[in-house]
């Protein structure tokens, strides 16, 4: 059973590009994605891409992928939260886009066949955000992306993406919903809790254009960072500091990309008018 699983984990067939760039045009014509940091990704050296999570977890990501798809030829293969893969069609959806349950085991299977891997630390709960989260690293406790690459000695590129998360303002969040008597009384039952991991997969009630859900048309931007060696934690997987020293090394060369991508919009004048009366203001500054 376990080589059916591995062998249905790496033999993956990808889509073609253009059905790849047909899925995303529209988003490509709508958010007008730029990328910086492109020369640090190399085809022919896998590496682990470690990102931040948007608000919905669905915006930015499929720009990701058809960017290195098309000017690199590498096909990303996400890990991903368990909870995509419990939603009956949407976990269709991320099993033909090449993404697998984010286990250990399925990040060994990839990483010794050599793939391109992304994965997004904070999961669910950076999905799930709460108001004032803007690109804020929710991470808690998980540090086993860092122990795979310190196992594997893969590189570790990181990879900022701004934009997504300014395209909703978050109206009722975690937050409200459990300070709410209502939610107060659901959350005591354990399987509902368990369900939504006493509270953090509440998704927020968030609005775009007006009220509605359309998203602004922010632009987006995505800044990919120089890689990480694993090389001075070799052998040093288990130990738990050394864990936590080099998660803190990508998290704060995450969060200096981040920063990058922000003085990259503020200098940036290829903003159309229509584009600057529907997005927020703050993006102009």
């Amino acid at each position: 059973m376990d080589a059916i699983v591995k062998k249905d984990i790496v033999h993956f067939d990808p889509p073609s590009l253009r059905a790849v760039e047909k899925a995303t045009a529209f988003s490509r014509f709508y958010f007008n994605p730029q990328y910086f940091g492109l020369e640090n990704v190399d085809a022919l050296k896998p590496a682990l891409y470690v990102s931040n999570h948007s608000i919905y977890g669905v915006l930015d990501s499929p720009l990701l992928f058809e960017k290195l798809f098309k000017d690199k030829n590498i096909v990303l293969r996400s890990l991903g939260d368990h909870f995509h893969f419990e939603v009956p069609l949407w976990r269709d959806i991320m099993t033909e886009g090449g993404a697998v349950p984010g286990t250990r085991e399925n990040c060994a299977h990839l990483m010794e066949a050599g793939e391109h891997i992304l994965v997004y630390p904070g999961g669910g709960r950076e999905v799930a955000k709460r108001k004032g989260e803007e690109y804020k690293l929710t991470w808690k406790t998980r540090t086993g992306f860092a122990h795979m690459a310190m196992k594997y000695q893969y590189p570790v590129i990181p990879v900022a993406a701004l934009g997504a998360d300014d395209a909703y303002d978050v109206v009722y969040d975690a937050y409200d919903f459990m300070q709410n008597p209502v939610g107060r009384w659901l959350l005591k039952n354990k399987t509902v809790a368990d369900k939504l991991r006493s509270g953090d997969m509440l998704m927020p009630i968030a609005k775009g254009i007006g009220p509605t859900l359309i998203p602004r048309p922010e632009k987006f931007y995505f800044g990919f960072g120089t890689p990480i060696s694993p090389a001075a934690f070799k052998g040093k997987e288990d130990d738990k500091e050394m864990q936590w020293q080099f998660r803190m090394q990508i998290m704060d060369a995450l969060e200096g990309e981040l920063n990058k991508l922000r003085l990259h919009r503020q200098r940036d004048t290829k903003v159309s008018l229509l584009r600057k009366l529907l997005t927020k203001k703050k993006n102009q500054q």
